[in-house]
Parts: C-alpha cells; structure tokens; sequence
C-alpha cells in the first residue's frame, strides 16, 4: 500500500481511529516543532522577473500538496493555492491512481500571485528553502514514489529560465549537503483534487501527520520570511463559496 493510500484511508475512516490520532496529536502540539524536513537558509535567485501588474500562475511540486499548499497560502501576494495533480492525463488525476506511482502524476499545487507584489524568484526561494528538500528524488519524508517528486513545472520560457538559473546557482553556493534533483517539466496540464484535500493544513491543524510535517513549514516560512509571511491564508474552499 502506498504512502498516499495509506493517508486516505486513514482520513476517510475519521471515528474512533481520529479521536486517537487528535490525542497522538495534543502530545506533539505541547513539544517544540520538529520536522520530518529541515528549512534551509538560502539566497535570494540572481535571476527574476520584473514585477509586473499580474496575476500569473507557478506551479510546484515537492511530496505531500498538503504542506506546499499550506504553506504558499500563507504567502503575501498569493491569491490563491489549490492542490492538485499534474504529470499526467485528465484521466487519471484521481488521488487513489495518483497513488500508485504509476500515472505520471506528481501530487501539486497551483499558485496564483501578484507579481508586484511577489516575484517568481520568491516564490521559488520559498519553495526550496521551506516548502520541501529539493535533493530528495522521488521522495518527500514518509512519502515515496515518482507522485512524490520535486518538480516545477514551468508555465514559460521566462520560467523556466529562472528556476533553471536558480538550481545552478544553489548548487554552485552548495547550500544543500547534496545536489538539488528538482525537474523542470513543460507542456503539463493540472488538475484540482478532490475537495477534501483542499485547505487541509487549515482544516486539521491537530492531524499527525501535519503537526509533524507541515506546521514546522508554516513556521519557518514566518521565521525566515518574515516580510512575505500573511498570518491568515488564502483558502481555496472559503474562496469557491463566495
């Protein structure tokens, strides 16, 4: 069983296994933040787009869209962060496919900015910095399978040119022990999942596997990015009822 179809069961079941993984919770929620990944300090890229009047899309992939989208929704700029799957065809952007490993899938988020007032190149800083460990291939933490992978999939050539100039450039200043595996993949559809995937950091700020993986991500985003961090997110749900 995948990691992925391990964390949909888990969810869908929500009786008695949920009053005790809430309890497993309270126990890490009273102990400081520990992450399954760390947050790298990094430069800001050489490289950016000039801030222009937007909106604009980046999309990013970097293991469980739980935590990349939990945390890009606490960006300044980002107006919106929806996750999803991108890789593969319509037909098989389906959680449980995705799972497999096997569709071309890699689990996503889409990400609507301002570029005044955010540029791509911060976007990407916060990305490899705090959203995930970009030397991790075909994994993220727990999780592992091609549907884990750190991906960016490029919108442009301007973007592309950007994320391909920054990759070089941290890897030059070796500011991870290990070489960054991210791709860059072009010409690639995404597809929103299932709704109750959508704001699930927000939504189920006691579950496990959040407090353990994603709230140190949030945290670090405010620690380190102090002027782009925006203390109430941007939430997909609250924005389709309105």
């Amino acid at each position: 069983m995948t990691a992925a179809v391990k964390r949909s069961s888990i969810f869908a079941k929500a009786t008695a296994a949920a009053l005790i993984l809430t309890a497993a919770a309270a126990v890490f929620w009273q102990t400081p933040a520990v992450s399954a990944e760390d947050a790298v300090v990094i430069p800001p890229p050489a490289m950016d787009e000039k801030a222009t009047a937007g909106p604009e899309k980046a999309f990013f992939a970097g293991g469980c869209f739980w935590g990349v989208q939990g945390v890009f929704q606490h960006v300044k700029g980002v107006t919106s962060a929806v996750s999803g799957y991108a890789g593969g065809d319509r037909d098989t952007a389906v959680y449980e496919m995705v799972g497999t490993g096997r569709t071309g899938h890699a689990e996503s988020v889409e990400i609507t900015y301002e570029p005044s007032k955010v540029t791509y190149g911060q976007l990407l800083q916060v990305y490899f910095s705090v959203a995930h460990n970009p030397t991790q291939l075909n994994y993220q933490g727990p999780d592992s399978g091609t549907q884990y992978r750190s991906t960016i999939f490029a919108e442009n050539d301007m973007q592309k040119k950007i994320a391909e100039s920054y990759i070089a450039q941290l890897d030059k200043a070796k500011v991870f022990p290990k070489p960054i595996v991210t791709t860059l993949e072009t010409g690639k559809s995404f597809y929103p999942a299932e709704d109750y995937h959508q704001d699930f950091l927000t939504l189920n700020p006691t579950y496990p596997y959040i407090v353990y993986n994603d709230w140190p991500k949030v945290e670090n985003l405010k620690r380190l990015f102090p002027n782009l961090y925006s203390e109430k997110p941007v939430l997909v749900l609250a924005a389709n009822k309105s």
